[in-house]
């Protein structure tokens, strides 16, 4: 089984991409940021364990995944498929846009207290919202939704986020939805300082997270839409 590519900076990909650093890992393969040697544009490339792409079936549906979720701003630009040889064995490779920003827990870590405050948290969970309301339109839910697969950046009082590792589940419409909408609502509750500081937040945090308990959640956002509208009509003191 396929432990670490372990790609030094320096290396070339495909003949014609050089490694500028490892991005991160997951169960499907590894994240480099590349540049293309030609333009000098920098971009993504995710090569996928071979254990875990047979047939190329992996990295074929998460291209066509990407391709048809091409009109949501969450989602990462693909731009195509490269092949290498890695030890005598081919390795699939997709490129995409590279990402300006910083995985969500790490941004998180380098913050004062290492927490958003109730109100930025709020913009935070809007953005993901949004996201969620885009994806779920075309029919896709994200699955597996935590703060090391979300890539963030501030602007100004808004986020820009990136989600990465979509992971189409199993279940019905109903069941993926709701999922997705509890996993954001804990990235809220953990990203304003979670069980800690709760009992402090005020109403308005609590009226969101509603305990954590997924019925009362599941009950006052049915869907990401009635999730992003009550955040825009939400009253602060």
């Amino acid at each position: 089984m396929m432990v670490s590519f372990d790609l030094d900076p320096g290396s070339v990909i495909a003949g014609k991409y050089q490694v500028i650093e490892k991005l991160g890992s997951g169960w499907e393969g590894e994240v480099y940021r590349i540049v293309e040697g030609a333009t000098g544009v920098e971009c993504a490339a995710k090569l996928f364990f071979p254990e875990r792409n047979i047939n190329n079936r992996a990295a074929r549906t998460y291209a066509k995944k990407l391709h048809e979720l091409r009109d949501c701003q969450c989602i990462v630009k693909y731009h195509t498929q490269e092949w290498v040889t890695w030890h005598g064995t081919p390795i699939a490779v997709l490129i995409s846009e590279f990402v300006e920003g910083r995985i969500l827990s790490d941004y998180l870590s380098r913050l004062p207290g290492k927490r958003l405050t109730a109100f930025q948290g709020t913009h935070l969970l809007h953005t993901l919202a949004s996201g969620l309301e885009s994806i779920h339109y075309y029919g896709f839910y994200h699955g597996d939704l935590h703060p090391e697969n979300i890539i963030v950046r501030r602007i100004g009082l808004s986020y820009d986020v990136k989600f990465l590792d979509l992971y189409q589940p199993s279940g019905s419409r109903r069941e993926n939805v709701s999922d997705d909408i509890c996993s954001a609502i804990r990235i809220f509750y953990d990203s304003v300082g979670g069980r800690k500081y709760y009992s402090r937040q005020p109403v308005q945090v609590k009226e969101i997270c509603c305990g954590l308990k997924r019925s009362l959640i599941l009950s006052k956002f049915r869907n990401a839409s009635a999730l992003r509208l009550y955040l825009e009509n939400q009253e602060w003191d």
